[in-house]
């Protein structure tokens, strides 16, 4: 229990804190799944919008050190842009395949 002023104001700090990390990373997971979710459906647009919000959300949780260190949101965004590259790869050899 904190019993000084500097300390009771620390702990309500604390809570406030840790409520906007635990959003922060929460936010970033739920973008994660909905890439995985339009990657696994193949709709390429669909794909693209939320890679795009995927790769913004990790940058919010990272680089200003609110909860999640940049090189683990880093690591937590690498596999999903690797499917995702995977997906375009696809995609451009099929649209090249088509149009010759």
């Amino acid at each position: 229990m904190a019993n000084t002023a500097q300390a009771k104001k620390r702990a309500r700090q604390a809570v406030a804190r840790r409520k906007h990390n635990t959003s922060l990373k929460s936010a970033l997971r739920s973008a994660i799944k909905n890439v995985k979710k339009a990657i696994a459906a193949g709709d390429k647009a669909a794909a693209l919008r939320e890679f795009r919000l995927a790769k913004q959300a990790p940058i919010g949780a990272g680089d200003q050190g609110h909860g999640l260190n940049l090189h683990r949101a880093e690591m937590k965004r690498a596999p999903v842009r690797r499917s995702f590259n995977f997906i375009l790869a696809i995609h451009k050899c099929r649209r090249s395949t088509f149009s010759s």
